[in-house]
């Protein structure tokens, strides 16, 4: 460290020369720094472009034992690498800071700043709405509504990628019955057509490239999919996704529009291929709660089965809210057409469901819970009476921050499953954990 900075700052905060008489020199330059002057010596050397001492100085002070201290230097060192556009690094600095001062107001905009420079706009006006959920002045809350505005300035391209081991009770969610009741009496199900439990790799990822089109608009293209990898390779469930369409700012109010295709393979094979377009209304209701509209329309290929080809269409109502700087809610309301070729595939459901979040320290707890109906227009000729099911599905979660690693996090998931159905084919219950790894802010 260069001992011009130390003198300058001994020099700042020293009693003047001129009032005594300078002690003889130490045989030794051993200096002990109060974390003021430490924080002095930091903005002397980023004045005068030392970056590295600068950057030295806040990583000793984010060890200090005064919270106020630590937090300090954490705050001042994320916003030197945001100037230096390492955002990953800001970003899980600021999420360090956030999880031991919640309700700290200046970093908690700057995490929504690097999650949007990160090209995770949704992220970041989660982080807002935290914000915005212990009551603000008015003037304050102006400037974070502009700010969330000006968070339509979307990141060109970026991508994501999460990987679990998965041990699962129902690989092929397929039901344990021994037999399938017909109109010619009971029929005796193979057990290759039973559930089956397994351990599996876990796979999702996503890329997107966005290039403007106007002040308010751009165009967005993406590319997604998932796997669910056995050992027993006829169960492995694997899906493709590309898409492309126009967002468009409407004031307060984002539109998002697409035109998609999706392929999906199970047991190494083409099992389901369609063609979709697609749209989603965002709109703020106050500070706190954000408003989704999703809807789509799709035409339908089963190639496996012929009578399932047809069209499917879908609705999505969602309400996310924050009640605190940590905590919040969400409820969403879906539905679902399937207008296949065949009525007793043609199915009509419901989805209800609600999910929650929470940081304690550096662990984010989350829990959820779905219900919903089914029921086909009529029954199979097969089947004595057409298909009907309630479905039911809870999930508790943890990601753990405190274990990060270059950026990610461990993740824990277990989720419990139970379709009931009037076909025993479809009657079926699940069991999953997942154990992975996630980004840590």
């Amino acid at each position: 460290m260069p001992f011009a900075y130390v003198a300058a700052v001994l020099l700042a905060v020293a009693p003047s020369a001129a009032s005594a008489e300078a002690p003889p020199p130490l045989p030794a330059r051993t200096l002990q720094l109060t974390p003021s002057q430490m924080f002095r010596l930091a903005e002397l050397a980023q004045a005068n472009g030392d970056l590295a001492t600068s950057s030295t100085v806040y990583v000793a002070l984010e060890n200090n034992p005064d919270l106020s201290v630590r937090a300090e230097a954490r705050f001042r060192h994320a916003k030197q690498l945001l100037g230096l556009k390492r955002n990953r690094e800001a970003a899980l600095l600021l999420r360090r800071l956030l999880d031991e001062k919640p309700q700290a107001l200046a970093p908690r905009l700057e995490l929504a700043r690097s999650l949007q420079l990160l090209g995770d706009t949704n992220a970041a006006l989660r982080e807002l709405r935290a914000v915005q959920s212990g009551g603000l002045p008015s003037s304050v809350a102006r400037l974070i509504d502009r700010y969330s505005q000006a968070l339509r300035a979307q990141r060109p391209f970026g991508a994501s990628v999460e990987v679990a081991i998965a041990p699962d009770s129902n690989i092929n969610r397929a039901t344990r019955s021994d037999t399938l009741g017909t109109i010619f009496g009971d029929f005796q199900i193979a057990d290759e057509g039973k559930a089956k439990s397994g351990t599996g790799l876990s796979l999702s990822g996503q890329a997107f490239r966005r290039a403007a089109i106007g002040a308010n608009s751009s165009l967005l293209f993406r590319a997604s999919g998932f796997a669910n990898l056995y050992r027993r390779g006829r169960f492995n469930d694997l899906a493709a996704d590309l898409a492309a369409g126009p967002e468009l700012n409407l004031g307060r109010n984002r539109l998002q529009l697409e035109l998609g295709a999706t392929q999906r393979w199970f047991g190494q094979k083409p099992y389901l291929r369609s063609a979709r377009i697609a749209g989603t209304f965002s709109h703020p209701l106050g500070s706190r709660t954000l408003l989704r509209l999703i809807g789509s329309a799709a035409l339908v290929d089963n190639q496996l089965n012929d009578l399932q080809d047809g069209r499917s269409y879908t609705g999505q109502l969602q309400a996310e809210r924050a009640l605190t700087p940590t905590t919040g809610v969400a409820a969403s309301l879906s539905w679902d057409r399937q207008a296949l070729k065949d009525p007793g595939y043609a199915t009509t459901g419901w989805r209800a469901g609600v999910s929650g979040w929470r940081d304690v320290g550096r662990i984010t707890l989350t829990a959820a819970a779905d219900l919903g109906r089914l029921h086909a227009d009529e029954r199979l000729l097969l089947f004595p009476a057409r298909r009907a099911d309630r479905y039911a599905r809870i999930s508790l979660g943890a990601s753990f921050r405190q274990l990060q690693y270059a950026g990610f996090a461990p993740v824990v998931r277990f989720s419990v499953e139970r379709n009931r159905s009037s076909i025993a084919f479809y009657d079926y219950r699940r069991t999953r954990t997942e154990m992975g790894i996630v980004r840590a802010f």
